[in-house]
C-alpha cells in the first residue's frame, strides 16, 4: 500500500484552501497543509472566518481529503502566543493535528515556545519546530535544545529536507534522535551546494525548490532515517516551474512515490 503524502500550502500559497483541497485530490495527495498565519505582518494567509471553515469542511469531506497541519508561525521576542489562538482553534475545528513553527533566539524563548505549546495542547494539537540557516534556531539540535528547554510533551523537529541539509544536518542525526520528536517530514530536491548568502538561502527556500530526484540531496537515505510512523509532507515553492498547478502537482506526486516505492523495496 502507497504510504500517505501530504501536500503543503506553501507548494501553492496563491490557492485558497479549498482549491488546494480539490487540487492535492486530483494530482493523489492524502491529506493537505494549510497556511492560517502569516510569516510577517500583512503576509498572504488564508484563516477561514465561520461560514468559511464550514464551506473548507465540506469540501475536504467531499473530496475524502484530511487537514494535517497549519503552516508557518514565526517566533520571535513580538510574538504573543495568544494571538494564534483563532488559527488553533480553525485548524482543530477542521481536524488538524500540528502546527509548524521556526524561531529566533531571544532571551524568553524556551518560555514562549512552551506557552504557545500549552494552548496547542489545550486543543488537541502537536507543534513541530524546524530549523532555518538565517534564524536563531539555526540547526536540528538547536530545535531538541528547545523542544528540551521548554518542557513540551507535546513538541517535535519538523525534518524540512532542504532547511535540514542547508543547516549541516544529516540522515544519520535523524537516525540519532529519539522517534518520539520525529512526528513530521517535508521533503523536497535541491542542489548539493548551499547558496552562498542569507539573502540567496531565502530565496532558494521560499522559491527554487526541485522536485525529489532533479537535485543531489540525500533524500532516500533521509527517508531511511525517519521513524515508520513520522508523517510525510511535500512542501515544494517554486518560482522557476510554470507548468499549470495540477500537471506540476501531479508531476511532484509522481517522483515522490516514486522515491518512495525505491526506498521500500
Amino acid at each position: 500500500m502507497n504510504r500517505p503524502l501530504g501536500l503543503g500550502h506553501f507548494t501553492f500559497l496563491s490557492l485558497p484552501p479549498a482549491d488546494l483541497v480539490r487540487l492535492a485530490r486530483a494530482a493523489g495527495f492524502n491529506f493537505v497543509g494549510l497556511r492560517f498565519h502569516p510569516v510577517a505582518p500583512g503576509a498572504l494567509h488564508w484563516l477561514p472566518d465561520a461560514a468559511g471553515q464550514r464551506e473548507l469542511q465540506r469540501v475536504m469531506a467531499g473530496e475524502d481529503i484530511g487537514l494535517y497541519d497549519i503552516e508557518t508561525v514565526v517566533i520571535d521576542e513580538d510574538l504573543r502566543p495568544e494571538t494564534l489562538i483563532p488559527a488553533m482553534d480553525a485548524a482543530a475545528a477542521l481536524g488538524g493535528e500540528r502546527i509548524n513553527t521556526c524561531a529566533d533566539r531571544f532571551e524568553r524563548l524556551p518560555e514562549r515556545f512552551a506557552q504557545l505549546c500549552d494552548l496547542a495542547a489545550q486543543r488537541g494539537l502537536g507543534v513541530d519546530i524546524e530549523c532555518m540557516a538565517w534564524r536563531g534556531i539555526d540547526s536540528p539540535k538547536a530545535c531538541l535544545d528547545l523542544i528540551e528547554e521548554s518542557g513540551a510533551a507535546n513538541a517535535g523537529y519538523l525534518v524540512d529536507a532542504l532547511h535540514h541539509s542547508r543547516c549541516g544536518g544529516t540522515p544519520a542525526e535523524i537516525a540519532a534522535m529519539a522517534p518520539e520528536r520525529i512526528v513530521s517530514a517535508q521533503l523536497c530536491d535541491a542542489p548539493d551546494r548551499a547558496p552562498t548568502g542569507t539573502e540567496a538561502l531565502i530565496t532558494e527556500a521560499r522559491g527554487e525548490r526541485l522536485i525529489p530526484g532533479e537535485g543531489a540531496l540525500p533524500l532516500a537515505d533521509l527517508l531511511g532515517a525517519l521513524p515508520a510512523h513520522t508523517v510525510l509532507s511535500i512542501e515544494l515553492p517554486s518560482t522557476l516551474d510554470a507548468r499549470p498547478p495540477l500537471e506540476r502537482a501531479r508531476a511532484i506526486h509522481q517522483a515522490t512515490m516514486a522515491l518512495l516505492k525505491k526506498v521500500q523495496e
